[in-house]
């Protein structure tokens, strides 16, 4: 990470902060040293950020600082929460990470009756819950999909024997409570959705695979709505 990454970083962390927040719990959430976060606070200090406390009693942000114009009724909170709380339920562990430090941001910049009403918890999404098991990391999908790497994985089909099969992930979709990763496969030479739970052994190749329009998500989108209600392509 960045040290002017950090440097946000810490901010976020106090903004979201109940009370007040050690060194030491800072320096495990950025993965640094705590001397480092001694010297991060007293920079970002020294830059007229509004942070109170000092070394071996912990950090407040003054809650006036820096919030965003944000502005949401009711049912926008509520949507927010739930959104997030189902994907902290539902997602990756570092995904559900990222979902919970968002909701936090929320929450920071919330006061009076919107606040209250996202921590009284009136919708959730139980983390008690029946999703297939997955032995594959889904952050590596993302990661793929993100920067267009070709990945190579052993499948199991639900009819059929192993194969190994090398894709280009085009989205990652979720249909509770199976995930699955629209592809272009390069073995069949068309479109395909894979299963993450039926996935074994996945790569990320060191290859890219190209911006093409004819293998892309929105030519996948468009052949399913050409082949809407012909039965599941899921291989």
């Amino acid at each position: 990470m960045r040290r002017a990454d950090r440097l946000f970083e810490i901010i976020e962390i106090l903004r979201r902060t109940d009370g007040t927040a050690t060194a030491d719990q800072i320096a495990k959430q950025t993965e640094v040293s705590v001397r480092t976060i001694y010297r991060d606070i007293a920079s970002l200090q020294a830059g007229r950020v509004p942070i109170d406390g000092e070394a071996g009693v912990g950090y407040t942000l003054r809650p006036s600082y820096d919030l965003p114009p944000l502005m949401f009724n009711d049912e926008e909170a509520e949507a927010i929460a739930l959104g997030a709380r189902i994907v902290a339920a539902w997602g990756d562990k570092e995904l559900a990470g990222k979902a919970q430090s968002a909701l936090g941001k929320v929450r920071a910049v919330l006061t009076g009756p919107l606040k209250e009403q996202i921590d009284a918890h009136g919708l959730i999404a139980p983390p008690y819950h029946h999703q297939v098991p997955i032995e594959i990391d889904l952050a590596e999908i993302r990661r793929a999909i993100r920067h267009r790497i070709k990945i190579r994985f052993l499948y199991t089909p639900e009819q059929g024997r192993k194969r190994w099969r090398t894709a280009w992930p085009l989205s990652l979709a979720f249909f509770g409570p199976v995930w699955t990763v629209p592809c272009w496969c390069e073995m069949r030479d068309d479109f395909r959705s894979f299963r993450p739970d039926r996935m074994e052994k996945l790569e990320l190749l060191d290859e890219t695979y190209p911006r093409d329009p004819k293998r892309n998500l929105r030519a996948f989108t468009r052949k399913l709505e050409d082949e809407y209600g012909k039965g599941d392509r899921t291989y």
